[in-house]
């Protein structure tokens, strides 16, 4: 079967809980239940990683990413800073689409630049957690 993998980075296990105004009030397990019943409705497996811990996601990333369909990723604040999570990305040359709950374009001014999005085939930034199941029907189409 063919398996696209859904990486989160940092504090993205504290959805729910953290800024609720931003993020939303559900929980990243609503999340991944969301996920999966898209995944079968488009006969798709996915596997589900969250640290937030840099080196742990890379460790993921390299260990499943080849051989997988895809990668979904929210690396959160790494995305602004982390070359070493691009560089992995680049790396494992798997078609990947970074993801963000919140619009970062509309929020601090650090927040706009992502390092990581060169990396990707595309980003979609600021719709929530539709953006994930935009990104599982992007991959799976391709």
């Amino acid at each position: 079967m063919r398996r696209i993998l859904v990486v989160n980075g940092p504090n993205l296990n504290l959805l729910g809980k953290r800024e609720p105004h931003i993020y939303g009030t559900k929980s990243l397990a609503d999340l991944t239940k969301m996920i999966r019943a898209k995944a079968r409705e488009l006969k798709i497996e996915v596997s589900f990683f969250q640290s937030n811990h840099d080196g742990e996601l890379i460790d993921f990333i390299q260990k499943e990413g080849p051989g997988s369909l895809g990668i979904i990723i929210n690396p959160g604040a790494l995305s602004h800073y982390s070359l070493a999570l691009f560089d992995c990305l680049q790396a494992v040359a798997v078609t990947t689409v970074e993801v963000h709950l919140s619009n970062i374009h509309a929020r601090e001014e650090f927040r706009s630049t992502s390092v990581t999005a060169r990396a990707a085939r595309g980003v979609i930034t600021g719709l929530g957690f539709s953006g994930y199941l935009l990104a599982l029907e992007y991959l799976t189409e391709q």
